[in-house]
């Protein structure tokens, strides 16, 4: 172990007011090179770069070891800052360097296995698998520093609005919330599993129940799914819940965090209140419930038009209790071609869809790959509703209200994305409200579209017996840009309520009893009407930042198999292990 150097700045603070003071700077050495007598190393920290410069009056020692710096050595420099002849714009520390006459190397290092910049362009496994050495590039430690000022922005506003934080157990029972549970085998009670929690839904019930009147928590949760840009199997939530209160105070106080965050972290005033839509609405139009609103391409509804044709694509869909609904592509004609849309067709097809129709508008006309089967009045109509012009480029599905949503709502956005459409450095944030309660299975049964806690809407309550697939819940989605966010709903309170909807949802009251017993049996005691929300920390992070993914918002992220490439997690356990745990 060598000298310590006690550093006095950071590389990335010189200024021209540091100008004659001495500087005491440790970091990772970016680039070194000998020039005459003089050699130059660009000094990283987390703040960014600094340049030393080692001249032949420094101690013959000193001169020797800066000869020998090479990339990522990790030093600490001790030096006056001075100007610097050749200025670098470019740099925020360029108008100045610091002239070194001490030196301490506090290890070498090899050549790395990547490049540590952001522009290196190499592959994501081998960045996930280095990650220490990811780390290190100038974008990951400013996404690092964004996400820690997101959290402390979250502490101080909840904070000072009367939320109680409290941490929730990590170990829980397992009980079913829409996804798979991680499962955790109990050595103390063998044949019995601990589930990692999906969220901390019960627990932040429990927490009204006890009187603790406005919690939150920054929470660890866990769900084994498939994996996706913006989803990992370990992700963070900003959660919350408030007692005494409906979805209009919940959404009021949300929309305070969101307008603080957004002015501290973007410098952006937030015009409050913020626009709502009910979920039929932003079905209708936009084909999902959480809408992009940044650009235009609404659904068109053609299917009274439609209804009475001889294409039995169109007939046979609003026959079936579907629909017939296109959009409009401004300027697409030129730009997609037979094949391009033969590809787009064959990726809808995993949104259920069986094919798309489409239009061109051109200034000799219209063609069709359904022309045949209607007259240019039709097509004339047709174009009109679209609010066509030439160059445009229609495309249509057609059959159950849910594939036709899916399919137009996906196309939407990725003609948008081609096209060029969406405005960049803008964010679009709107409440989506009224959500079903219930949503049919594959198998024809129903399961619940948030989770069995949700309230329904009083004025649907004669429906819940009947046609629970028409009550509406006292839920509430927050969407970012095409992105939810966050979700919350006003709970159910009361014990009997509850008990009916789990028999709504075929549960026998021995299952409720077994899975949701302590859950029920606080109710018999008193609880307050309560609601709240949780946001999911990891993708909002993500959309301020403007990155793809949320591997690039979380340090130690798992890859596409679910595997920590770093560590080399999920591993094997020794069969010592296993039998303690009665797993032999």
């Amino acid at each position: 172990m060598g000298e310590l150097l006690k550093r006095t700045m950071y590389c990335g603070e010189a200024r021209p007011s540091d100008i004659g003071a001495e500087a005491v700077v440790n970091g990772w050495v970016q680039r070194s090179r000998r020039l005459g007598g003089l050699v130059f190393c660009d000094l990283r920290d987390k703040t960014g770069l600094v340049q030393i410069v080692f001249d032949e009056d420094v101690p013959a020692e000193v001169f020797e070891k800066a000869e020998s710096l090479r990339g990522e050595f990790v030093v600490g420099v001790r030096g006056t800052v001075r100007e610097r002849e050749s200025k670098n714009e470019a740099l925020p520390t360029g108008a100045v360097e610091i002239s070194a006459r001490e030196l301490v190397i506090y290890s070498e290092a090899e050549t790395p296995p990547i490049y540590i910049k952001d522009d290196d362009k190499v592959d994501e496994n081998l960045r996930l698998k280095y990650r220490y050495l990811d780390l290190r590039k100038p974008k990951m430690q400013r996404n690092l520093t964004f996400r820690a000022e997101v959290c402390r922005i979250t502490r101080e506003y909840f904070a000072g609005r009367g939320f109680t934080e409290v941490e929730t157990p990590v170990l829980i029972k397992p009980t079913p919330e829409g996804a798979r549970d991680y499962l955790v085998p109990s050595r103390v009670n063998n044949g019995h599993y601990y589930a990692l929690p999906q969220s901390p839904q019960m627990y932040k019930q429990l927490l009204m129940a006890g009187g603790t009147d406005r919690y939150f928590q920054i929470v660890k949760c866990f769900r084994d799914e498939d994996l996706r840009a913006d989803r990992q199997p370990e992700f963070t939530q900003i959660d919350l819940e408030m007692s005494f209160v409906d979805a209009d105070e919940v959404i009021r106080v949300q929309e305070g965090f969101l307008a603080k965050l957004m002015k501290e972290t973007k410098g952006i005033d937030l015009p409050l209140p913020l626009p709502r839509m009910c979920y039929r609405e932003a079905m209708g139009r936009f084909g999902s419930d959480k809408p992009d609103t940044r650009f235009g391409m609404e659904l068109v509804d053609i299917s009274d038009i439609a209804a009475d044709s001889e294409f039995g694509v169109f007939a046979n869909a609003v026959a079936g209790g579907g629909s017939v609904r296109g959009i409009c592509a401004p300027g697409a004609s030129d730009s997609f071609s037979r094949k391009d849309i033969d590809k787009l067709t064959e990726a809808c097809r995993s949104y259920g869809a069986k094919g798309l129709s489409w239009m061109r508008v051109t200034d000799e006309g219209v063609s069709a790959s359904f022309s045949k089967f209607f007259d240019d009045a039709f097509f004339e109509r047709l174009s009109s509703l679209f609010g066509a012009k030439a160059g445009d480029l229609i495309l249509i599905a057609a059959d159950r209200d849910k594939v036709v949503f899916d399919t137009l709502g996906y196309l939407r956005c990725e003609l948008a994305e081609r096209l060029g459409l969406i405005p960049e450095d803008r964010y679009d944030f709107l409440w989506v409200a009224d959500f079903p309660l219930f949503e049919e299975t594959d198998e024809g049964g129903i399961s619940p579209k948030h989770h069995p806690f949700t309230a329904p809407n009083p004025e649907d309550m004669g429906l819940l017996g009947t046609e629970p697939l028409k009550v509406r819940a006292l839920a509430y989605d927050i969407v970012l840009n095409g992105s939810e966010i966050g979700g919350g709903s006003i709970r159910i309170h009361d014990r009997e309520l509850q008990r009916r909807m789990f028999e709504v949802l075929g549960m026998t009251e021995r299952e409720a009893q077994g899975k949701f017993g302590f859950l029920l049996e606080a109710f018999r005691y008193g609880v307050p009407p309560h609601g709240g929300l949780a946001y999911g920390l990891d993708r909002l992070v993500m959309i301020l930042l403007g990155e793809k993914s949320i591997r690039e918002t979380i340090a130690f992220p798992k890859n596409q198999a679910a595997e920590d490439p770093v560590s080399g997690a999920p591993g094997e356990a020794s069969a010592e292990q296993l039998a303690e745990l009665g797993l032999d």
